[in-house]
């Protein structure tokens, strides 16, 4: 009879220690945001991603500030709402909009880059340069190996 072995803990696979690294980072950056903008993470990523790669539509924010289609599409609706972002209509898609910073939602934008850019450094602050070359690095090959194993294993659509 075979020895039955222990399975390995929560806390050593990849994705939990990549979930809780975010969660925490996310906790800091949401203090942040909301005292500093009136923002919380989900806002700003948006916001972030708008000024980025506008114009975007709902679908593609989403993509580009790692929230599902129903948190970018509220959160894209609070930054129209505050005036910050333009929700027009696509030109190749009647249904669809597309969104882009206003005049007042720019230099915001700006600051919120900062922000992130200051986030950034302190959380590589434990790293050396060449750590978190290394590290950056390996986050890239991780990356598109999901990537690909995604691709792999997705049906063809017709």
């Amino acid at each position: 009879m075979a020895a039955e072995t222990t399975p390995p803990a929560l806390q050593d696979f990849l994705t939990y220690r990549l979930h809780r690294l975010a969660k925490l980072t996310d906790r800091q950056s949401s203090d942040a945001y909301a005292n500093t903008f009136g923002l919380g993470v989900g806002e700003a990523r948006c916001l972030a991603a708008i000024g980025q790669f506008a114009p975007l539509s709902v679908k593609d924010l989403a993509a580009r500030a790692n929230l599902d289609k129903g948190q970018a599409s509220r959160a894209a609706q609070m930054l129209v709402d505050r005036a910050l972002v333009l929700k027009s209509t696509s030109e190749t898609d009647a249904r669809g909009v597309v969104l882009t910073l206003t005049r007042t939602g720019r230099p915001l934008w700006k600051k919120v880059m900062r922000l992130i850019e200051q986030r950034n450094t302190d959380i590589f602050g434990c790293l050396s340069s060449a750590e978190r070359r290394q590290l950056e690095a390996l986050f890239d090959r991780l990356i598109a190996h999901a990537h690909d194993r995604l691709e792999a294993s997705s049906p063809a659509i017709p």
